[in-house]
């Protein structure tokens, strides 16, 4: 053997050594890619269990198999799972022989069959959660080995939580919990479009081990699909996988498989990361050393498309036209009649519940409004972050704003936003409208400005000529406007206070399209939000023009809006000045990308080259720019809070950067009270049941 010693004959010492096994195995590097994934601590370590043996592998009276109390990929009460004749159960999720439906057991042997129906039923009433449940039959008698709440997929998930109250087993609170917030990503992940799935070349089929689709170039082997997948999606391949191929796994689209079952380590991992995945397809024929697969006449060699469905098994040639999810379908795209859609029932059920539970409410980071219009079909509650710089990069407008950039003296410079003035006052109308009444946090011009000046000398060449200036002098600007470090940099409100007339176009833009939406007779909240206040006189400027314009508005247009001017919390310095802040802002909203990368003096952009690695020392436990970093970015969010409050005691608590999508830091925000977290369209429902969740705690 391996280790260049004697199998013991000793029990003890065998014993002794599985123990040592499975404790050492703690550290391997599995182990610790598996950690990474889910945010396991790595001091926890791993227990033991020894038992008794029974052995499936004494003749045909005899197997061992896998079972689920439901379907542990669509959610459908059926008893579901797989067995072997003559196995041990080591044999059924190896993958190496494919097992038999555990359906089939009913006609090979009958009676064990009947209590394993007796034992599903037991099982779900008593630890009311679908189970996955191992067993041995060893000559014709049952004995269970093990059961645990099963891994579902999303779809499962929502479907079983939903159906269960339905059954009096659990209440709808408890059906809340059930689902993991970040599972709804999977809800709502495509699937193939109808036509061009019917088009395209079937090759064979298998075992559907997670739902959805999935097209990639194949790799056959873990570190290629890891190398692959950075220049496009990829199909892990396998004649069966092992927990070494993890790497690949989290990497790939899809997984794909020639041998193995339903409870198969690849459907396992699969359903756990959300992946689709078919199983068992045994007419493929997986070369590793010709990295080929043939399937039907075929010969795909590594690096060709491959297409697979993981909710019918099916796998096609090609790269194949993918669909929206059923809820998309329905809610955003209003194609599927929801009457029609199970999921859709299942999911609208569930977020019916959060709804009722929810104190948290979610807004949308959005800035037009088609995206809106999205979020507010999945439920969002207005907008916590509207970005204004994206509005100027449409169009000829990034002529007027470069036209602004340019300009040597004011006078030249509000010629230049006159021309950007209606261009934005069209786009707030079309928000505010969308919007329909709901609250609209609009944030101030952030991004210093060298960002929307061409670098390349053609782009230079050309807004020469379109401006009538000399290229010499675009040169001279792009060289003044320069900076070696931009994050901290001339931007934000430093730039409103250099030059004031961009917060008063701005404010013009913004208020005078509420008087217009507000004439139409739909209520208008705007509320202004000044970026990256670290000073409070540097916001006590900022509100003396917005409120100097604002009066020259109503009193133009013969009209007034109500609006509340307030400003984002993403400096340290800002959250530990928040109650001087506070007397001037109406509402904090905390930038958590910017106090994260300032708290932590780190960019977001440049730590990925070392941040996995201090997950694997135990520096950190999440990434901080994905989940907030609660004992130091959290801390300062809570002195916020308070000191905010303190001045201010109605004053208005969001979250705006991109952890507001983020489960954890989602019940971190319920925790210390704010009044909602913001997120993109797409990332509403997550943010919701999320919130849901920790309110029910």
């Amino acid at each position: 053997n391996r280790s260049g010693k004697d199998f013991p004959t000793c029990p003890w010492e065998q014993l002794e050594g599985s123990v040592g096994a499975v404790f050492s195995s703690w550290m391997n590097d599995r182990a610790t890619v598996y950690r990474r994934k889910y945010g396991i601590p790595a001091e926890w370590g791993t227990a033991v269990n020894v038992q008794a043996m029974v052995f499936g592998n004494t003749g045909k009276k005899s197997g061992s198999g896998v079972g689920f109390t439901r379907d542990p990929a669509s959610g459908v009460k059926v008893l579901y799972g797989e067995f072997l004749t003559d196995a041990q159960g080591e044999d059924v999720v190896a993958g190496v022989r494919t097992p038999q439906p555990v359906a089939k057991l009913k006609r090979v042997l009958p009676k064990p069959f009947k209590e394993l129906v007796l034992v599903q039923k037991k099982l779900e009433k008593h630890f009311k959660d679908m189970q996955d449940f191992e067993f041995t039959i060893e000559d014709e008698k049952l004995y269970m080995l093990q059961t645990r709440n099963g891994k579902r997929t999303g779809l499962a998930a929502v479907r079983i939580a939903t159906e269960m109250v339905k059954e009096k087993l659990i209440d709808w609170k408890t059906a809340i919990k059930r689902v993991p917030a970040e599972q709804l990503d999977q809800v709502l992940a495509p699937v193939f479009d109808a036509a061009a799935q019917r088009a395209a070349k079937k090759l064979c089929k298998g075992l559907p081990a997670g739902p959805g689709a999935a097209s990639g170039k194949i790799c056959m082997n873990a570190e290629r699909a890891v190398e692959a997948a950075r220049q496009g999606p990829v199909l892990l391949v396998r004649q069966e996988t092992s927990p070494e191929d993890l790497r690949g796994m989290i990497a790939a689209e899809g997984i794909l498989t020639a041998r193995g079952g339903v409870s198969s380590h690849a459907a396992l991992v699969a359903r756990q990361m959300g992946k689709v995945c078919v199983c068992g397809a045994a007419d493929l024929e997986v070369d590793y050393n010709a990295q080929t697969v043939k399937v039907a006449g075929k010969t795909f060699k590594e690096g060709d498309y491959m297409s697979i469905n993981g909710t019918t098994g099916e796998v096609f040639a090609g790269e194949l036209k993918t669909a929206p999810s059923e809820i998309i379908q329905v809610l955003i795209d209003k194609k599927l009649d929801p009457k029609k859609s199970k999921d859709y029932k299942f999911f609208a059920q569930l977020m019916e519940w959060c709804e009722k539970a929810t104190k948290l409410s979610v807004r949308t980071n959005a800035d037009s409004p088609s995206q809106v219009a999205n979020a507010i079909a999945f439920g969002a509650s207005g907008i916590g972050l509207c970005r204004t710089e994206h509005m100027f990069f449409e169009g000829d407008r990034i002529d007027a704003m470069r036209e602004m950039i340019l300009a040597e003296d004011e006078p030249t410079r509000r010629a230049a936003l006159a021309k950007l003035l209606p261009f934005q006052r069209k786009d707030f109308h079309g928000i505010f409208k969308t919007l329909d009444g709901r609250p609209a946090t609009i944030r101030l011009l952030d991004p210093p400005l060298h960002e929307f000046l061409p670098n390349d000398q053609n782009s230079q060449r050309d807004l020469a000529k379109k401006l009538g200036v000399s290229m010499a002098s675009i040169k001279r600007r792009v060289e003044d406007l320069h900076e070696f470090n931009p994050m901290l940099g001339h931007r934000g409100c430093r730039l409103g206070i250099s030059y004031s007339e961009v917060t008063e176009m701005q404010t013009q833009a913004i208020l005078e399209a509420a008087i217009q939406v507000q004439k139409n007779g739909i209520e208008v909240n705007p509320e202004i939000m000044v970026p990256l206040v670290g000073f409070p006189r540097e916001l006590e400027l900022q509100v003396e023009v917005i409120h100097q314009t604002a009066k020259k508005v109503f009193e133009a247009k013969g009209e007034k809006v109500k609006y509340l001017v307030g400003t984002m919390i993403e400096i340290p310095r800002a959250a530990l000045v928040a109650d001087e802040i506070a007397e001037t802002a109406q509402f904090f909203s905390f930038g958590t990308n910017d106090l994260t990368q300032t708290t932590m003096g780190m960019s977001r952009d440049d730590s990925g080259s070392f941040l996995p690695n201090y997950t694997e020392l135990d520096i950190i436990d999440a990434n901080p720019f994905a989940s907030v970093d609660q004992s130091g970015v959290g801390q300062l969010m809570e002195i916020a809070v308070k000191k905010g409050k303190s001045s201010r005691r109605t004053i208005k608590l969001g979250i705006c950067g991109e952890h507001g999508g983020d489960p954890r830091s989602v019940e971190f925000c319920h925790d210390i009270g704010l009044n909602y977290v913001s997120c993109s369209p797409f990332r509403v429902p997550t943010a919701r049941l999320a919130a849901a969740q920790a309110a029910v705690g």
